[in-house]
């Protein structure tokens, strides 16, 4: 092992991180603490802000084995700093698995010893594991006294915790159960036995307590972190500087608004935090039962639990305390914490197959349908005689489904966007400005042989006026507003930051069942199949002919229904297709359950009116057989639940008095169909499936299988479903119709105006999905679709793509060739057909493995993704943002959780007010909530450039006066900083930002950062001017034929001398310079020229309502108008005395007025001719809006680009030789001159090395 060697872990997965070991270096720290005391603890402070300097300051790098302290890197784009102490706890052995009779007890073992003291106790989690005597943990101690403890080295991060591992020799996080990749047939074996309190006790040492513990940190400690930000550092320092050149209006006013924000910044987190601790430790902890590997029965609090531990789930339900895979019984569960979604789901028992048959290894996400996930409430089980029904704890505290979810809220990751970063480099240049004065400051004072203290003073007073104190609360009151009007529309958002994102966004991806259509379904009608051929489509099933079938049989029984508090309660899919067989569901009474040899804990059976009439009968004998054998029931067996990647559910049911049971199967029904004997699938089954598929049904298959008589109630329990699912004999098709939403079409049709590209993500049919987005305006009707079918490695074959037409709705000629020419791009473009690329979730996977650069064109014009998992709509969300799209999301919240999280704007239709899933959740169900926030993430955003740009420029306006006030070593009066940052500026910015977002989306979007031709280029014009009408000012008062220096006895005003000699006798002397002539001409200029770019700036149209419609602003820009004037024109002594302004005459008052005038019409025929007419359109169209693979506005909406924008575009694009900056329109701009582009029918693309070749298929 090399010394200072460079660990990955976490590898792979959303948080890895490097890692470095460091041991603490005697002589560095004591080096640092000089440093401390020699800065006076701003050093203390620097290390604290830079975890990385802290770290390399005072340690010496080491080997991660050794280490006692570890800093840690992310590996992601933030590349963020991590520091770490590392711990030491004891323990009778390493691994928490091993059985602790097994453990090694040579006192040499480095890996696995018990202890060998009473003293050397355990500690794990800063408490000690065993408080008292005779409890199990001293009796474990005591056990192996005379054995030398072994030393388990970890540390803490972000509430996990990483041990050591001497095997891998690197730190690991102990998960849980699934660190030993059981098989399912080994975790019914070997882990349903229960553990001894011994073995609780030992593993309880390092998986600590089963708590997911959100702490309140207290008032103080918020308080001492907050005030540490670099911001409040910065204006304490801001503060001590005014105070000593006596400025204490202002410092007193910076201290208050301070104050404020401190105290709202904790009460707003403080709360939060409360909130977080509530959610999580509500019910978190209760009461369970275990089983103990003795059999008995011990109730224990759930924060003892730990993985392999066997829990009673009670027959009442409960909420889960931890993640644990059920092993006998059967459970409903309400998922909402999770999925957003009420629906009970019922969870089955683990499949215990034999070994060999279809047997993998335990993973929650695989065996969901049978996982118990912490935070979710078991609303009843159901057990089969006296047996329990029991689960097996997998994942324990922050480790579960829920404490991942907790910490994901805990420790969120910082949100990129390039505003921010932005900002941060504005702030550099501003900084840079200061430090120019900083020295011209310094130079002119030495010149001037000013004393050194107001050097210092004044020299720092110029960086606290470059650099403004208020700039982050005044960016946070557009966002702030934002928020409150999203949640008028009712849309509540968790994560504010992504509100200016969502102005960016120019992608959007849509679920399609509960999103794009109604949530409900509606039985269509049926098509029965019967002798391998299919009959004519029916209404319905509900009929006496049919009410013996199997196929009504399986409608009835093959779904995941319960009854809740006597009503039904599942699947809305289920729910639609039991009722329509009129069937009546019951839960097993004892009765019941006896006549099915105590196998069923559900039984269906048809209402009376459909069975044939009952014959007369004779004695009361005969009644009793005939009630007997006439009673047509069917009791459920076991259910196979519904598996997003089988896209298929299956049950094992019996006919009451038949001794041979029955399988029945539904699902997508190409999977239905494959798992069918050939001969009893019909032979136009494909043709007839792309019929209803293409007119936008969605349909179901079922298929039906007699069971061997062999196959007995305990052998069905235990048997894997593949043994079912096979050798089926299909029954037919059910068509359910999924109507489109009425906002849904008008909906896209907003967006694709406003060039935002609409994408159709769903678990649904390939061809359904497609019709469906066709007739939604997705995919316009005379577009070709084509679809990607890709195939992995098989047999030595390399993985290929075959491409495929499909059908148009105004075409009969399926798989048509069609030619597509494609022009050189700085050619005039002719007229093409457009494509769209369509697939399957299997393709998206195999092209994502064996075809990645593929599969960035694929989504340069991917519209349709089909039968999608939910892991592949994140991995789709990260490929479409891989290449430079801004991605929006919207889902019903079932099953898109991942993916409405990655997504840079996440929107769920879910119900509940405010989905932790989520970053935006609506009440509104339905996509009508979509153009409203991205039309207020574009006022949002907007609002953040306006406020930046005016704080900026009040910040160098500001800065020019002082500076050519210090050229005569004078400067603005306290009272006059403190008119213009309270009265002028604070109201201005807080009213700026209420402009509401404009009605409509637009086709362009905002510029998503500062360091833009067009901003930038605002900005430094309306310095200029500023500038430019401050040095006028300055000169010109200079050249007054009344000017001289001002003093006391100065009089210029002729009639109005008493406002300069009142009380001569009392008048102090003016030490700092503050009143002359010069001071008062530019406070009135500069006054004005804030108010001047606040109008300037504050930008109405296309993205805000105008600024006249903003009541607020109007009536703080024109009072302080008024004010000005009032006090420019009609001077009062009192308000002069106080603003520490001298009397000029009337004609400079005049001349001054013509110089605000001019000021103001330079700067608004600037912004508003040159910048938003010539530079906008030339400028920024180019840079921002070459919508390279974006669709275009209506008529054609999602075709491709307009032809005369495109020739513009093309023409300076060529002119300028610039390339796009966004990778997706450098794709696209790639892909036009491509000939190979898009592919033609017929071909397949094979993956070979690095290379892909395409050969025509014959």
């Amino acid at each position: 092992m090399e010394k200072g060697d460079l660990k990955l872990i976490n590898k792979g997965e959303e948080e890895e991180m490097e890692l470095q070991g460091y041991r603490l270096c005697r002589w560095r720290l004591a080096l640092v603490g000089f440093g401390v005391l020699c800065t006076g603890g701003f050093l203390l402070l620097l290390l604290y802000w830079m975890p990385e300097w802290c770290v390399k300051s005072t340690c010496t790098r080491t080997t991660a084995r050794d280490a006692e302290v570890v800093l840690l890197r992310s590996t992601d784009e933030f590349r963020r700093w991590f520091l770490a102490r590392v711990q030491v706890m004891l323990a009778p052995g390493s691994n928490p698995f091993h059985s602790l009779e097994t453990q090694t007890t040579s006192p040499s073992s480095p890996h696995s010893s018990p202890f060998s003291n009473p003293a050397a106790s355990p500690v794990a989690n800063g408490h000690t594991p065993h408080p008292s005597d005779g409890s199990p943990a001293q009796e474990l101690k005591s056990r192996f006294s005379d054995y030398q403890p072994t030393q388990i080295r970890y540390f803490t991060l972000h509430s996990t915790k990483y041990y050591w591992s001497h095997e891998v020799q690197n730190f690991q996080v102990l998960i849980g159960l699934e660190d030993l990749q059981p098989k399912c047939s080994t975790i019914h074996k070997e882990h349903t036995t229960g553990l001894t309190r011994n073995q609780q006790e030992y593993r309880k040492l390092f998986f600590g307590v089963n708590d997911i513990a959100v702490k309140v940190p207290s008032v103080f400690k918020l308080l001492i972190k907050e005030v540490l930000n670099p911001f409040y550092i910065f204006q304490l320092f801001s503060v001590i500087l005014w105070s000593a050149d006596e400025y204490y209006y202002y410092a007193v006013a910076i201290v208050f608004m301070s104050v404020v924000s401190i105290a709202t910044s904790l009460y707003t987190i403080k709360k939060q935090y409360i909130m977080l601790h509530d959610m999580v430790t509500a019910h978190s902890v209760v009461r369970v039962s275990v089983c103990r590997a003795n059999k008995d029965i011990e109730e224990i609090l759930s924060t003892d639990l730990v993985p392999g531990d066997v829990m009673v789930i009670p027959n009442n339900g409960t909420i889960m305390p931890c993640d644990a895979v059920l092993v006998s019984g059967t459970c409903i569960v309400n998922e909402s914490m999770l999925t957003g979604e009420s629906v009970p789901v019922t969870k089955t028992n683990l499949p215990n197959s034999a070994e060999g048959e279809g047997d993998s290894a335990y993973n929650t996400e695989e065996h969901k349908r049978h996982t118990l996930f912490c935070g979710t409430n078991v609303i009843q089980t159901r057990f089969y005689t006296d047996e329990l029904v029991k689960a097996v704890v997998v994942r324990t505290g922050f480790s579960t489904a829920k404490g991942q979810l907790v910490r994901s809220i805990l420790y969120p990751k910082p949100t990129d966007f390039k505003l921010y970063r932005d900002a941060y480099l504005f702030l550099l240049c501003l900084v840079a400005v200061a430090g120019i004065g900083f020295i011209y400051s310094i130079v002119l004072s030495v010149m001037h042989e000013v004393p050194a203290k107001t050097i210092i003073i004044e020299s720092l007073d110029i960086i606290t006026i470059t650099v403004p104190p208020a700039l982050p609360a005044a960016m946070t009151a557009g966002i702030v507003y934002a928020q409150r009007r999203l949640k008028q529309s009712g849309i509540f958002c968790i994560s504010p930051q992504r509100i200016n994102i969502c102005g960016q966004i120019n992608l959007f991806c849509f679920d399609k069942t509960g999103t794009l259509t109604e949530d409900g379904l509606d039985l269509w009608g049926v098509q029965r199949v019967e002798n391998s051929s299919f009959h004519l489509s029916e209404e319905n099933a509900y009929k006496e002919n049919l009410v013996k079938s199997q196929f009504v049989a399986c409608m009835a029984t093959c779904h995941s229904l319960t009854k809740i508090e006597g009503q039904l309660s599942g699947d809305p899919l289920d729910l639609k297709m039991f009722e329509a067989t009129g069937w009546i569901l019951e839960e097993a009474t004892e009765e019941e359950t006896s006549l099915h040899n105590r196998i069923m804990p559900t039984v269906v059976r048809p209402p009376k009116q459909l069975l044939p009439p009952e014959p007369a009968l004779s004695s009361e004998q005969d009644m009793e057989l005939y009630e007997l054998s006439s009673a047509y029931e069917i009791g459920i067996v076991r259910q196979f639940p519904f598996s997003s990647a089988l896209q298929r559910m299956s049950v094992v049911a019996r006919l009451l008095g038949e001794k041979r049971m029955d399988a029945y199967m539904k699902g997508a029904p190409e999977v239905v169909a494959s798992l069918c004997k050939n001969e009893t699938v019909p032979q136009d089954f494909a043709e007839v499936l792309e019929d209803y598929t293409k007119q936008g049904f969605r349909v179901i298959a079922l298929a039906h299988r007699r069971l061997e008589s062999k196959l007995s109630w305990h052998k069905v329990q235990n048997i894997s479903r593949d043994h079912i699912e096979t050798n089926m004999e299909f029954l037919g098709l059910i068509i359910m119709q999924n109507k489109l939403k009425t906002e849904t079409p008008g909906i896209l049709q907003d967006l694709h105006r406003a060039n935002i590209r609409t994408v159709m993500v769903t678990g649904d049919n390939m061809l359904t999905a497609i019709s469906v987005a066709r007739d939604c305006g997705m995919i316009p009707p005379d577009d070709t679709v084509i679809i990607a079918d890709a195939h992995p490695p098989h047999f030595g074959q390399p993985a290929r793509i075959t491409w495929r037409y499909a059908d148009k709705p105004s075409k009969t000629t399926r798989y048509e060739d069609v030619n597509i020419s494609l022009e050189d791009v700085c050619d005039e473009p002719k007229p093409k057909e457009q494509y769209h690329f369509a697939m399957n979730g299997k393709s998206f996977a195999t092209i994502a493995e064996h075809f990645p650069d593929m599969l960035q064109k694929l989504v340069l014009r991917g519209t349709v993704f089909a039968r999608m998992a939910p892991d592949q709509k994140t991995q789709l969300i990260e490929a479409l943002q891989g290449v430079d799209y801004y991605v929006g999301m919207c889902g019903d919240g079932a099953n898109d959780c991942g993916a409405l999280k990655r997504a840079h704007g996440g929107i769920s239709l879910s119900e509940l007010e405010a989905s932790v899933a989520s970053p935006f959740t609506s009440r509104t169900p339905n996509i009508s909530c979509v153009p409203s926030l991205i039309r207020e993430g574009r006022a949002a955003l907007i609002t953040s450039f306006c406020v930046f740009k005016f704080m900026a420029l009040y910040s160098i306006i500001q800065y020019i006066s002082v500076t050519l006030l210090y050229s005569i070593l004078s400067n603005l009066g306290d009272l006059q900083f403190l008119f213009i940052d309270i009265a002028i500026i604070l109201i201005i910015v807080f009213t700026m930002s209420l402009n509401p977002a404009w009605k409509d989306l637009v086709p362009r979007r905002p510029p998503s950062g500062l360091i833009s031709g067009p901003l930038l280029f605002s900005v430094l014009t309306q310095i200029l001017i500023c500038l430019g009408f401050q040095i006028l000012t300055f000169l010109w008062v200079q050249k007054q034929a009344w000017y001289t220096p001002w003093t006391p006895f100065t009089d210029v005003c002729n009639h109005s001398s008493h406002l300069n000699v009142s009380d001569l006798n009392g008048t102090d002397l003016d030490e700092h310079n503050i009143q002359n002539f010069e001071n008062t001409s530019l406070f009135y200029v500069s006054s004005f020229q804030y108010l001047i770019v606040a109008i300037v700036f504050s930008k109405g149209k296309p993205f805000r309502q105008p600024s006249y419609k903003n009541w607020p602003f109007v009536l703080s820009t024109v009072g302080l108008y008024i004010f000005l004037l009032f006090i420019l024109f009609h001077p009062v002594e009192s308000i002069d005395e106080t603003l520490e302004i001298v009397c000029v005459p009337f004609e400079w008052r005049l001349k001054l007025f013509l110089i605000i005038i001019v000021n103001a019409a330079v700067s608004v025929l600037v912004e508003t001719f040159i910048l938003d007419i010539v530079l906008w359109k030339l400028v920024f169209s180019r840079d921002k809006q070459g919508n390279f693979g974006i669709p275009p506005a209506a008529p054609t909406p999602q075709g491709g680009i307009d032809l005369q924008v495109y020739k513009r575009l093309s023409w300076l694009s060529c002119l300028r030789k610039r390339a796009p900056k966004a990778r997706y329109m450098h794709l696209a701009k790639e892909l036009m001159v491509d000939p190979d582009w898009p592919p033609k029918p017929t071909t397949t693309t094979e993956a070979n090395c690095s290379t892909y070749d395409i050969r025509i298929n014959s």
